[in-house]
């Protein structure tokens, strides 16, 4: 439901900066991985920051990877399984379980969450390790959701990475995905 539009731009950035020689081989080694949906759709289940990048920059195919093909179960049916095997993340940008009704048919309609965008930033600067968790940086963003204000978030993104950091560093961080401060 949603990505961190600061996350989209500097992907976009990264992107728009790079030689155009260089897109072929780029899109090569990022395919988007996808599960073929009802109606042969597909529906990502991860790369969302990159491909509302790409798409924001005019680019207009990416190479998918096909995770699974589901084109045959019902509606419904397709997004339980998709639920079940966490392929989904339906919680919007306030950090709340929406219905799989409310989720975005196209990358264009994904919302802002400025903690995804601190979650990215909090990585990038070693507060957390890559994982293979599924959805760990939805993890982090709630985690601190509530432990750095909206306010400073908005005006001083800087000082909140450095908020953050500290935070990722303390016990009560001790259980993410990737969790880089001391142990014991």
């Amino acid at each position: 439901m949603t990505v961190g539009k600061r996350e989209v731009a500097r992907k976009r950035r990264d992107w728009e900066e790079r030689p155009q020689s260089t897109d072929a081989n780029f899109l090569s080694h990022h395919l988007v991985p996808a599960v073929i949906g009802p109606k042969q759709r597909p529906w990502l289940i991860d790369s969302h920051h990159l491909a509302l990048a790409l798409h924001d920059a005019g680019q207009k195919t990416v190479l998918v990877r096909v995770v699974a093909d589901l084109s045959h179960l019902p509606p419904g049916m397709f997004m339980t399984v998709m639920d079940n095997r966490n392929w989904l993340h339906p919680f919007d940008e306030h950090g709340v379980r929406r219905s799989a009704d409310d989720l975005p048919r196209k990358v264009t309609k994904l919302r802002d969450d400025p903690y995804r965008s601190l979650a990215g930033e909090l990585r990038r600067a070693g507060g957390y390790a890559k994982d293979d968790t599924p959805y760990s940086e939805f993890l982090w963003a709630d985690f601190l959701r509530h432990r750095v204000k909206a306010a400073l978030l908005e005006k001083d993104f800087d000082t909140a990475v450095q908020r953050a950091l500290k935070l990722a560093r303390g016990a009560e961080a001790a259980y993410l995905p990737g969790y880089a401060g001391p142990h014991g």
